[in-house]
């Protein structure tokens, strides 16, 4: 498989109706900021739990036990303290840069001020103006350390849910695109993989999928955002959380509040406000689709954007557009999972444990045409 950043043959990717382009595995600029930034794709050697113990002991003064975390980039640590209390310990891939880890911290810090009953991590420090500290580990690596607060529940991903509590969700995800919108930071404009404003930037991984019907399936996704492009770059824009899924909430099905946790970050950006909500929509999607034209796969996800909307509004266009960049998202999800499942073997299980359910999802918007994939919610 060649290096994402290896000069390579032309490959043509947009062949069907009136577009057509061409796109080379030589990187652009935007191109190599999209695959390097946040680390997406650095190697490093991961902290034992050990080390990860002194630290937490010698830097914070805590003691406890540590539970090393699946994450897709850093190394976490769920920390059960002596005095029974619980901390997130969380060590950033050297390959993050100090600008984006702030902005992160920046953004929680904010929240707290902005709507202190979020259910937000804290960021726990002694001196708000250096939330984190930064070490040399045992392996020569310059890392980016910091504490925050647990959030007791269970992931989403991990139960099911009734339509009152996808009502939550969107209540929840409407709260907080209000508090952070008076949030800014130098470091918000970020270029992130995830960020599906970026997914044509992406178009190059196409060549580390080996099934030719998913190729294909995945060329004509991104040919139909290509068409929208210029229409989702005059969309409204924001700092957001841009990750709402399933294992970043945590739930309580006893609590009338349901979602008691909105976790991880690590993804926040300023992107458009339509991006955001199609992101949390795509989480409720069914798992099982069979990508039958016939089924309705927004049904859940309307109980999600109904609760959205008791709070924050959309426009026209946004609402046309939202499940349009659903599909993106189905796509981005594939591409990068895909990359990064070949790039780091020994995290495959933990990336790829969305992306599965993600092609009969893809299958299903494909055989719908554009106009009506467009239309999709005015369902509501």
């Amino acid at each position: 498989m060649p290096s994402l950043l290896e000069p390579g043959a032309t490959k043509s990717l947009f062949c069907r109706g009136r577009l057509t382009a061409t796109v080379t595995s030589t990187k652009t600029h935007a191109q190599r900021i999209v695959f390097e930034e946040g680390g997406l794709n650095s190697k490093h050697v991961r902290m034992p739990v050990p080390e990860a113990s002194a630290l937490l002991r010698s830097r914070f003064g805590v003691h406890g036990e540590l539970k090393r975390l699946p994450t897709e980039k850093d190394d976490t640590f769920l920390v059960s303290a002596a005095d029974e209390s619980k901390f997130i310990l969380k060590v950033a891939n050297p390959a993050e840069q100090t600008s984006e880890l702030e902005f992160e911290l920046r953004l929680l810090m904010h929240l707290e001020q902005a709507d202190s009953s979020l259910p937000v991590p804290r960021v726990i420090a002694e001196n708000p103006a250096q939330p984190y500290l930064t070490i040399r580990d045992h392996a020569g690596q310059l890392r980016h350390v910091r504490l925050l607060s647990y959030l007791p529940g269970i992931p989403l991903d991990r139960t099911r849910t009734t339509a009152p509590e996808r009502f939550r969700i969107g209540e929840l995800l409407g709260r907080l695109r209000h508090a952070t919108a008076t949030f800014s930071h130098p470091a918000d404009g970020r270029i992130l993989a995830w960020d599906v404003k970026h997914l044509l930037d992406l178009s190059s991984l196409l060549t580390y999928i080996e099934d030719a019907g998913k190729r294909a399936d995945l060329q004509l996704g991104l040919q139909r955002f290509a068409a929208l492009q210029a229409r989702i770059a005059r969309l409204r824009m924001q700092v957001l959380h841009n990750d709402f899924n399933r294992s970043n909430l945590i739930v309580d099905h006893a609590d009338p509040r349901f979602v008691m946790g909105v976790i991880d970050f690590g993804d926040a950006v300023r992107t458009a406000i339509a991006i955001d909500v199609a992101t949390a929509l795509l989480n409720q999607l069914p798992r099982d689709a069979s990508g039958d034209p016939s089924e309705d796969l927004f049904a859940a996800p309307r109980d999600l954007l109904r609760g959205y909307l008791s709070v924050a509004e959309l426009t026209d266009e946004e609402m046309a557009l939202v499940p349009h960049l659903v599909m993106a998202r189905v796509v981005a999800r594939a591409l990068i999972s895909s990359w990064r499942a070949k790039a780091f073997p020994e995290n495959a299980d933990y990336i790829l444990r969305n992306t599965e359910q993600g092609w009969a999802q893809l299958k299903w918007f494909l055989v719908q045409s554009p106009d009506d994939i467009g239309s999709l919610l005015r369902r509501m």
